[in-house]
């Protein structure tokens, strides 16, 4: 009742604390395609699986009109995860994807091979999007994680670890726990 109460006392920005429910999403939707700036929290662990959730909201009979209404009304999706912090404390790595013609199609027509929404962040790096793994590799580079924190919050293990890797080499440490190799000289030598 809140929300269609703000949309007739004609605000321009609507607040809503959490899209819970169907109904939420539906007047938070009919609200963006007004013309207002609607900002919402949804409990997801990443961009496309916030896409995922509204879509899942609604009747798979619903699910073209939904997902054509979402491409034309979204703008920014954030997500965050809060991580431990060396000494203490924890900080955010955020995930953040706009909204370009790729995000679009991948909305309305849905992730495919080659088109997943983590595929799309990574490639728009340069607009300032990025991938919780982009993130969490500038946290670890920064100091304030460590680099088993970055690992288990990571998406990707494999672009985390080579990451980790690139960043160790250019700090001159080691990126492997191997020490001490040496040639076997009497393998395949016969006794």
């Amino acid at each position: 009742s809140g929300l269609r109460g703000a949309l007739r006392q004609g605000a321009k920005v609507i607040l809503v604390g959490e899209m819970r429910d169907r109904e939420t999403v539906e007047i938070g939707l009919s609200a963006a395609e007004t013309g207002h700036l609607v900002m919402s929290t949804l409990h997801t662990i990443n961009a496309g699986q916030t896409i995922n959730r509204v879509v899942g909201m609604f009747d798979q009979s619903e699910e073209r009109q939904i997902r054509i209404r979402l491409a034309e009304t979204v703008r920014w999706i954030v997500s965050q995860r809060l991580l431990p912090k060396v000494g203490g404390g924890r900080i955010a790595a955020l995930e953040i994807m706009g909204a370009n013609l790729r995000v679009k199609e991948a909305i309305e027509h849905g992730e495919m091979e080659g088109k997943t929404f983590y595929e799309i962040i990574e490639a728009a790096g340069s607009f300032g999007w990025k991938t919780f793994d982009m993130a969490v590799l500038e946290l670890f580079e920064d100091g304030l994680i460590t680099e088993d924190t970055a690992l288990l919050y990571c998406t990707n293990k494999g672009v985390v670890t080579r990451g980790i890797d690139k960043i160790k080499k250019t700090r001159g440490e080691s990126t492997s726990g191997l020490t001490g190799l040496s040639l076997d000289r009497e393998y395949g030598r016969r006794k």
